[in-house]
């Protein structure tokens, strides 16, 4: 995983109407801060123009009509696309929702992106009560703007919530609580092309508490922000290192849910992986230290001939929602997928490896060193079952071909049909 550079807009251009840049970095607009959301809001929505040349950021901008008739101009952040790191760039706004304990969550709100306000003693800082959830939207060639399976993200949060001992959304308002945000925020949804924003969903116990309990209230908080490749290396083979010392989890443990916890735990591994040149750390299970895992951040996968096998989800792995979208492609390109422990032998057999998840999609392993011997695959390029499986998610994920999976949702529709304008 890379360390977040933390980036300024650059030059960021203010057109009529745009939002005002506050102190915090972020935006505001006192006009829509006089609105529950933007979902209040009246719009004809996104008419995009494109130079016949390609997508140009500078070329490229979208006209809004706002209830009362006047007319607004908005245009995509004035960025350098085309050098799109992945790292933080703060945005318009973020969505925050709260709860007390035992309670439900009702509804939430959009605010100015900025600072939140936390005491010492919340949760979250004593005692770790806390969950996220990582996806992305992606902008069409036509400059719509698209989901890839939230419900999957809502769903998953649900699962970690009730490990974790805390209320949760609905997948109603998960889905709603992102669309709302990426809706809000949609100048920075990069050009088809040049990266995708990044949405990270939070879920933590913002309340007081001491003594070690559950939190006595919740916090549900969405903020986004442009982004590049999660590897630098972009898809280009990368290399691991099993690691033979650390463990990633443990049985009974969290590592099938997507606590914070669980993502500081790697940090030493990764770092000393990183110190000798290698990109990720590859984990084995901890009780035979002999089955894979996963890495970090990613699921991972072996080819052999026609079968591509992968570890099954039995509590101490995270189950990707791109790890379950690769299952059912590969399965529909006429591969046979196992799920099943893989002993770490068979990375000596395999014809290809790649790893997936929502920030790499998949990402080719070029080598993989074991006990002090390497194991290298692909002659130093991209595997073809990894670049099959890799074309054909992206496609539907950036609408180059057609989702016959259902999984793909269009915000635009999304937000016109919760403010009854289609």
């Amino acid at each position: 995983m890379e360390n977040l550079a933390l980036t300024r807009p650059v030059g960021t251009r203010l057109v009529p109407g745009s939002p005002k840049v506050s102190p915090l970095g972020g935006f505001s607009s006192i006009k829509l801060l006089q609105r529950p959301s933007p979902l209040s809001l009246k719009f004809n929505y996104n008419s995009c123009f494109i130079s016949s040349s390609g997508i140009d950021a500078s070329q490229t901008r979208c006209e809004a009509i706002a209830v009362d008739t006047s007319r607004e101009v908005e245009e995509l952040a004035d960025m350098d696309w085309d050098n799109l790191v992945y790292g933080i760039t703060p945005t318009d706004y973020m969505y925050v929702m709260k709860c007390a304990k035992g309670g439900q969550f009702t509804s939430g709100e959009l605010q100015p992106y900025g600072e939140i306000g936390l005491s010492p003693s919340a949760g979250v800082l004593n005692y770790g009560q806390g969950l996220f959830e990582g996806l992305k939207a992606y902008r069409k060639k036509d400059c719509d703007v698209v989901l890839f399976r939230p419900e999957e993200n809502g769903l998953r949060m649900q699962r970690g919530a009730e490990r974790m001992c805390m209320p949760s959304p609905s997948v109603e308002q998960f889905v709603d609580a992102v669309q709302e945000t990426v809706w809000a925020n949609r100048r920075w949804v990069p050009p088809f092309g040049k990266g995708s924003l990044y949405i990270r969903p939070l879920l933590f116990g913002s309340g007081s508490i001491l003594g070690l309990a559950p939190a006595p209230e919740y916090t549900f908080l969405v903020f986004v922000s442009p982004v590049g490749n999660y590897f630098k290396e972009g898809l280009a083979p990368i290399s691991l290192l099993v690691d033979t010392d650390f463990h990633r989890a443990t049985r009974g443990g969290t590592g099938g849910v997507k606590t914070i916890g669980n993502y500081a735990a790697v940090l030493k591994a990764q770092a000393r992986a990183k110190s000798e040149k290698y990109t990720e750390v590859l984990y084995l299970d901890s009780v035979h230290k002999k089955y894979l895992e996963e890495i970090s951040a990613a699921n991972i996968f072996l080819v052999k001939g026609k079968t591509i096998s992968t570890p099954p989800i039995k509590g101490t792995i995270l189950p990707g929602i791109t790890r379950l979208s690769i299952i059912d492609v590969a399965r529909n390109e006429g591969y046979k997928v196992e799920e099943r422990p893989i002993p770490v032998e068979e990375l000596f057999e395999a014809d290809e490896v790649f790893c997936t998840g929502c920030a790499v999609v998949v990402s080719p392993v070029g080598s993989i060193t074991y006990e002090g011997k390497k194991m290298q695959y692909g002659n130093g390029g991209v595997g073809k079952v990894s670049q099959q499986l890799y074309s054909a998610v992206t496609g539907i994920q950036w609408g180059l071909t057609e989702d016959n999976f259902g999984w793909v949702v269009d915000v635009k529709r999304y937000i016109a049909e919760k403010t009854n304008v289609l």
